[in-house]
C-alpha cells in the first residue's frame, strides 16, 4: 500500500498520465466472502488517502474472482447476492468519495452456462491405467492441463454401462494432453458424445491452434432453439495470413 501511495504521487506529476481510479484483484475461484471484504476495505482506504492528497479519482474497481461450483459435491461458493453484500459493507464507509464502483464477475456469469462437447474416439485399457481418447484436446480446454483444474464429465445420452476409472485424454501427442485424471465415470462406447461441464469461462478464450488444430464451433442454445454463433475453423483459416516472400523464388512443380 505504501508503494501504491508513492506511485499515485509520482503519477500526479506526469504530464501524459491521467489518474482515473484504483483497481485490485486478489485471485480467482474464491469461495468465501471474507477475503473480498478485507481486500476491498483496504483498497477503499487507499482511495480515500489518494483522493485526500489531490488525485481526482473517479473509479474503484474491486475486481472479480467469485467462484463457481465445478464439482457437484464439496464446492459451495457464495451467491452473487452474498458477494454484493460483502462489497457493499466494505465500501460503505467511503461513500463520500463519489467513486463509480466497478466489479468483474465474469466466471460466475458464464462459467456454468457453457459446456464443451467431445466425441469418444477410442478406449484403451492398460494394466495400470485406462484411457478414454476423445477428439477434443488441451488446445480446446486448457485448464485441466494448465492448472490441474476439475471439469465434470457427463455422457450426453444417459448410459447404463458399467463404471470404470479412466484418464480422459486428447489425440495430441503430448504428455499433458488430458482433460481428466483417474476419473470414475460410465464406460463410454466409441462414438459417444461427452459433455465437459463448466466450460463457459476460460474455455474458448484460452483455446489455441496448437498442432494446427482448427478451433471448434460455438453454439448458443436457448430452450429448444440454437444457433452457431462462431463457425468451426477450417485449415484455410489457419494459413490465411501467411505469404511466401518473393526472395524465395517461384514455387516449384
Amino acid at each position: 500500500m505504501d508503494a501504491a501511495r508513492e506511485a499515485y504521487r509520482r503519477a500526479r506529476g506526469l504530464a501524459n498520465v491521467v489518474v482515473k481510479g484504483i483497481d485490485c484483484h486478489i485471485g480467482s475461484q474464491l469461495t468465501k466472502t471474507a477475503p473480498f471484504r478485507d481486500a476491498i476495505a483496504r483498497v477503499a482506504a487507499l482511495a480515500r488517502d489518494v483522493a485526500a492528497e489531490g488525485a481526482p479519482l473517479e473509479l474503484l474497481d474491486v475486481g472479480g474472482g467469485l467462484g463457481i461450483p465445478y464439482q457437484e459435491d464439496g464446492e459451495e461458493p457464495p451467491s452473487p447476492m452474498d458477494y454484493a453484500a460483502a462489497v457493499n459493507e466494505a465500501v460503505a464507509p467511503f461513500d463520500g468519495l463519489g467513486l463509480t464502483l466497478i466489479c468483474e464477475p465474469g466466471r460466475v456469469i458464464v462459467g456454468n452456462a457453457g459446456v464443451m462437447l467431445t466425441r469418444v474416439l477410442y478406449r484403451k485399457a492398460g494394466e495400470i491405467k485406462n484411457f478414454t481418447i476423445v477428439d477434443a484436446a488441451f488446445n480446446d480446454l486448457l485448464r485441466p492441463a494448465f492448472y490441474g483444474s476439475f471439469h465434470g464429465i457427463k455422457p450426453v445420452t444417459k448410459s447404463s454401462a458399467e463404471t470404470w476409472v479412466t484418464d480422459v485424454v486428447g489425440p495430441i501427442c503430448e504428455t499433458g494432453d488430458f482433460l481428466a485424471r483417474d476419473r470414475e465415470m460410465k464406460k463410454p462406447a466409441q462414438g459417444d458424445l461427452l459433455a465437459l461441464m463448466s466450460a463457459g469461462a476460460y474455455g474458448f478464450t484460452m483455446a489455441s491452434n496448437y498442432n494446427s488444430r482448427p478451433r471448434a464451433a460455438e453454439v448458443l442454445v436457448k430452450g429448444n432453439e440454437f444457433a452457431v454463433v462462431r463457425r468451426r475453423e477450417e485449415l484455410d483459416d489457419l494459413v490465411r495470413g501467411e505469404t511466401i516472400p518473393d526472395f524465395l523464388g517461384p514455387p516449384r512443380g
